[in-house]
């Protein structure tokens, strides 16, 4: 086959390709469809209204130990002096402070931990520390708290706050700490 011959031949067959891609497309187009005689209506406006969504609560849930922690502001612990148990006048606003938040959540239970600096033996500042979480749950009762809503218990000199021996540590070790519990 000549060249002349087979490039007739190739501009034929494109030529043919060319013209069945018209008529596919004239028939597609034929094809499109109609409007319809009448519109549907438009859709009917809602009446029901949205609530605005809940706010988003800031801060710790009412009446979890975060809440108690937040709402003493510090004064979730009373300090005592060496070898001592007693209630001072700091104290006794601290726990009055805690009375009215445990009287807020009448539900809510307490736990007083007893805690002491890393002086003396192991046995004499477990006992100490029962002393301070007990002068500090009998002062609640006290105050109007319901004895059988808080417990005691003494951790002596095995959690410290501050590591350290030196006044300024013994004097943050020394203390009475309330927990809430549920």
């Amino acid at each position: 086959m000549s060249d002349r011959t087979e490039i007739m031949s190739t501009m034929g067959k494109r030529a043919w390709a060319g013209a069945i891609l018209l008529a596919g497309g004239a028939a597609l187009a034929g094809c499109s469809p109609k409007a319809p005689p009448q519109l549907p209506p438009a859709p009917a406006p809602t009446t029901v209204s949205e609530a605005p969504p809940p706010p988003i609560q800031q801060g710790p849930a009412p009446g979890s130990q975060a809440d108690f922690v937040a709402s003493m502001m510090g004064r979730d612990v009373v300090y005592f002096d060496t070898d001592m148990f007693n209630i001072d006048s700091v104290d006794q606003a601290a726990l009055a402070q805690q009375a009215q938040w445990l009287m807020r959540y009448p539900a809510k239970k307490a736990t007083l931990e007893g805690h002491c600096d890393e002086r003396g033996t192991r046995e004499y500042n477990l006992a100490l520390g029962e002393r301070r979480a007990n002068a500090a749950k009998n002062y609640l009762v006290g105050l109007g708290i319901d004895a059988s809503r808080l417990t005691t218990v003494s951790y002596g000199k095995e959690r410290p706050v501050a590591l350290g021996s030196d006044e300024t540590s013994w004097a943050k070790n020394r203390r009475a700490v309330t927990i809430t519990i549920d």
